[in-house]
């Protein structure tokens, strides 16, 4: 678990970088299919403060929301989803975001998405979602919203939220 001010630094240095250093030209995306998006694991804080240690669930449900997120948004051909690499592991939130932007440039990923959720107590829930577009070096997609409840069915529904709120931004994400 992260601090919540160094998860929201690192987000925000992330997202900085990109906005800085993403400036080139792609030649390897093709004019029309789908596009390249890189998703990274959710970073997780939880300051609820109950007793019960619940670290292997939202370990679960995090895993799940993303598994959900790429099936989601790889179903109707509009993204196809692209791993990254940051030396021997896959990126995560602790990664620095030179490391993923690299990772992004040498797997050909156009955006890369990443996020994450801070349990604030039993029944609220917050997720700040993002989308870094490599091309513009800028963010293309931001959202921060509330679910209740720390359950399968909260995360799935929150899940299914962003899922139909970047497909929907899809124009605005540079898709026809």
């Amino acid at each position: 678990m992260h601090s919540p001010l160094r998860s929201v630094a690192a987000l925000a240095a992330l997202g900085l970088a990109v906005a800085l250093g993403g400036q080139r030209a792609r030649a390897d995306l093709p004019a029309t299919g789908p596009v390249a998006l890189a998703v990274l694991p959710l970073d997780y804080v939880d300051t609820s403060g109950e007793p019960t240690d619940q670290t292997a669930a939202h370990e679960r449900r995090s895993a799940d929301f993303i598994s959900a997120l790429k099936r989601d948004l790889s179903a109707n051909g509009q993204y196809r989803i692209v791993s990254l690499s940051c030396g021997s592991t896959p990126c995560d939130p602790s990664t620095s975001s030179s490391a993923i932007e690299k990772a992004a440039r040498a797997a050909g990923a156009r955006f890369v998405l990443f996020g994450g959720v801070h349990k604030m107590s039993t029944l609220i829930e917050w997720a700040k979602i993002e989308i870094a577009d490599e091309d513009k070096g800028r963010i293309v997609f931001d959202r921060l919203l509330t679910f209740r409840g720390d359950t399968d069915k909260a995360w799935r529904e929150a899940e299914s939220f962003v899922a139909q709120e970047i497909l929907q931004s899809a124009p605005a994400l540079g898709q026809k």
